[in-house]
């Protein structure tokens, strides 16, 4: 009965790239490489090309760890670390005395009444979640479609794509109260449906861009023929970077004794145009924050281009010489480089943020969607920040932290929220009071579960080297910052497949996408309430959608600056919103 919201707030949301941005700017914000523990290496650009005017929200992925993830070396110097260990230890003496009272006083420790509640038709709901997620394997077929062009992306898949996905949650919805399974099986769909969406929204637009890369590769090889075909235009614009590099010379220069007749110190021979893209490509590098291969544009590399030896660029991360196109961005013809920049842009959009070593549409086949469904993630990318292995300690760590957690949970549920679940005639303010710590218990104890445990675990298992599943809400001072802060996978799928997307596709206002996306968190958490409680009573729905105007009410100064009262407020909030929703949806 989560009473929060995991849509995003304009206003403090990642800066969103404009269409109008200028590669520069991209280049000179691009994030450096670097290499991080157990060989996780990440470089990657935190922007999306522009080429295709879509604007796109900044969501990338490093190599980061939770924050109470015992290996996190800030965890471990966390001046409030024993306060952890302390709430870990009461919380367990409380159930070992719980356990005791109830063998007392009944002859047991648990009754087991809400074990049997969730698990009636066990089988059946493991049958139907399987079948749920073998469906989404259907993805890949239609990506293939889309890639081959048997099916044009806007507006037909985007149509088959909504279609397809509205079915799955009708189907799971309807399952879900005729074989009165639990409410799991509709939480896992959208889970599903938003990886769906990711994916294929993705791999739609690199679609689009692929084809846009080919019609601007094709109208740069017409401009080059204008200017003396393509091997001029390339050594014409490594001569460009080389005087552009080299210092001013005084005097006649000289021109060497092979050089052809008529040559001037523009000429470049093979040796310094080796050196010259091994030393632009590692500006290129530096710069951009990824590595492309030479014939990632589709244009095979001409002249010196095939004895250029890779080197190891900072962190160890290998580089590549740059491709015919980057060079062509520094031709001195203004329509050619402007062509070549526009290629360039596009083929960075098309290839891993990584390790640049995955080219749409290679990354389309079942084990890298296997991959993805397994990897803790709602946002879709070609490649994404891995480990170098899997540690069995650390699996095994996480397994046990699950069940103990989820024994303390269910032992919370079982004696001190079912046995209190409010009715018509009792006092409305002594319900609230009795449910309050409960559900505050339950509430921190199944985002443990959630966020350290599973998706730790997972990540671990599909080596997805970004941990940061949370950040520290329980500092929050606002409804919005704790919105963007409890859930981050949820977070950043709406940044980007909702609030940005409608920007760019139907021109929205900021204001305008960001009641969007809280109607959409709104409507998604409403609709979870009616299945578990099987009534309609839109009671989230509306705290939600009051969430708007007292966001807007916390960005006044004088609250914004007293970050104290903020934090208090919110804790009152949380402390009160569980136990209110509990009351109304049950007794009302």
């Amino acid at each position: 009965m989560a009473s929060s919201t995991s849509s995003s707030s304009p206003a403090s949301s990642p800066p969103l790239i404009s269409p109008n941005s200028s590669t520069a700017s991209m280049a000179s914000s691009a994030s450096a490489s670097s290499v991080v523990a157990h060989g996780a290496v990440y470089v990657s650009p935190p922007y999306r090309s522009s080429a295709q005017k879509k604007l796109r929200a900044m969501v990338t992925f490093a190599p980061r760890k939770s924050l109470f993830d015992i290996s996190n070396e800030t965890s471990t110097s966390n001046q409030f670390r024993g306060f952890f260990t302390l709430f870990w230890i009461s919380l367990f003496l409380f159930t070992v005395r719980t356990y005791v009272r109830s063998m007392e006083t009944h002859g047991w420790p648990l009754n087991f009444e809400f074990a049997s509640m969730i698990t009636s038709d066990g089988l059946t709901l493991a049958l139907s979640d399987a079948v749920l997620v073998l469906n989404t394997g259907l993805c890949v077929p239609f990506a293939k479609a889309v890639s081959k062009g048997w099916v044009n992306y806007h507006w037909a898949g985007l149509v088959i794509q909504h279609l397809w996905q509205c079915a799955v949650l009708f189907v799971a919805i309807t399952w879900t109260f005729n074989r009165r399974v639990s409410g799991f099986l509709t939480l896992h769909s959208f889970v599903m449906i938003m990886k769906m969406h990711s994916y294929l929204s993705t791999n739609g637009q690199l679609g689009q861009a692929n084809k846009q890369a080919q019609r601007v590769l094709a109208q740069l090889k017409v401009a080059t023929d204008t200017v003396g075909g393509w091997d001029a235009a390339l050594q014409k614009a490594e001569s460009a970077i080389v005087q552009a590099e080299s210092p001013v010379q005084t005097g006649t220069p000289e021109v060497p004794e092979d050089a052809p007749a008529g040559s001037t110190t523009s000429y470049v021979d093979a040796r310094t145009a080796v050196t010259l893209r091994q030393r632009l490509h590692r500006a290129v590098v530096s710069a951009n924050g990824q590595a492309t291969t030479a014939t990632a544009n589709g244009v095979k590399a001409t002249g010196a281009d095939a004895n250029v030896d890779s080197a190891f660029g900072p962190g160890g991360v290998p580089t590549y010489p740059p491709t015919s196109s980057e060079i062509l961005t520094h031709h001195p013809d203004e329509a050619v480089a402007a062509l070549a920049k526009h290629h360039v842009e596009l083929e960075r959009e098309l290839t891993g943020p990584v390790e640049g070593k995955v080219r749409w549409p290679a990354n389309i086949t079942l084990r890298d969607f296997a991959w993805y469904q397994l990897t803790p993630t709602l946002v879709y990318e070609l490649e994404y920040p891995r480990t170098d292995g899997i540690r069995p300690l650390y699996v095994f760590e996480k397994t046990v932290a699950f069940f103990g957690t989820f024994a303390l949970l269910y032992t919370i549920v079982e004696t001190f929220i079912i046995p209190l679940t409010p009715t018509p005639d009792q006092s409305f303010a002594r319900s609230l009071l009795d449910l309050a710590m409960p559900f505050m218990l339950s509430y921190l104890l199944l985002f443990y579960i959630i966020f350290e445990c599973i998706c730790n675990g997972f990540a671990e298992l599909s080596y997805f080297a970004d941990r940061q599943f949370y950040d520290d809400w329980w500092n929050s001072t606002s409804w919005d910052e704790f919105s963007r802060k409890w859930n981050k996978p949820v977070h950043t799928f709406l940044l980007r497949h909702v609030y940005a997307s409608t920007m760019s596709s139907y021109k929205l206002t900021r204001q305008s996408a960001m009641f969007l996306t809280f109607l959409l968190s709104a409507a998604a958490h409403e609709l979870v309430m009616a299945i578990v409680t099987k009534k309609i009573r839109f009671y989230l729905f509306v705290m939600q959608i009051a969430q708007i105007p007292l966001i807007a009410i916390g960005r006044v100064p004088a609250i914004r600056r007293n970050r104290l009262l903020g934090n208090l407020v919110f804790w009152v909030g949380l402390y009160a919103g569980f136990p209110l929703l509990c009351v109304a949806y049950c007794a009302y």
